[in-house]
């Protein structure tokens, strides 16, 4: 009868040390992931601007309003540059005499208002002097380095030439901003 009972009790002994505690490990790893968003490198500009009234023979001369370039694409290369053109302005049927061509149309862009992110802006035309005529697509402003959002609002100007030979009327075109 004793055999069982020693048995038994070396079984338990077993159980005993099979069942005793893991060491610890001194530290452990957890992988962590998440996204940084990214949206889009978008422009906001004014609706419209009335410049006023001038004569034949004369220029007229402008604020357009605020221009802004928000770049939410979260970049390591955060450059963009915006350009500007004109389409004609015209009045009444748009006859030769009635219009205006885009390279009688000046613009610069002055200096930024307002810039937040990092990197360097560069405005197209600083000052009145650099004005160019929007008879091609010109750079009204640029972000040349920096990363991450980023955006810059600036004010620029436009002095429209009047022909001698112009009629009198209500003329309208179209300054376009782009930005890529």
């Amino acid at each position: 009868m004793r055999k069982p009972l020693l048995t038994l009790t070396a079984a338990a002994a077993t159980v005993v040390v099979l069942a005793a505690p893991a060491a610890a490990a001194p530290s452990g790893d957890t992988i962590v992931t998440f996204t940084v968003a990214t949206a889009n490198l978008d422009i906001s500009v004014p609706a419209s601007v009335n410049l006023g009234a001038a004569f034949a023979g004369s220029t007229i001369t402008g604020e357009l309003g605020n221009v802004t370039v928000t770049d939410s694409r979260a970049a390591l290369n955060a450059i963009w540059t915006a350009t500007v053109t004109s389409s004609s302005f015209t009045a009444g049927s748009g006859s030769p005499e009635e219009t205006i061509l885009p390279n009688l149309v000046e613009y610069w862009s002055g200096g930024a208002i307002e810039t937040t992110g990092t990197g360097t802006f560069v405005p197209g035309q600083p000052t009145e002097a650099d004005a160019v005529a929007l008879n091609v697509s010109r750079v009204a402003f640029s972000k040349t380095s920096g990363a991450g959002n980023n955006s810059a609002t600036w004010a620029p100007d436009i002095r429209i030439t009047i022909r001698a030979s112009a009629v009198g009327g209500s003329y309208s075109g179209v300054i376009t901003h782009s930005v890529s």
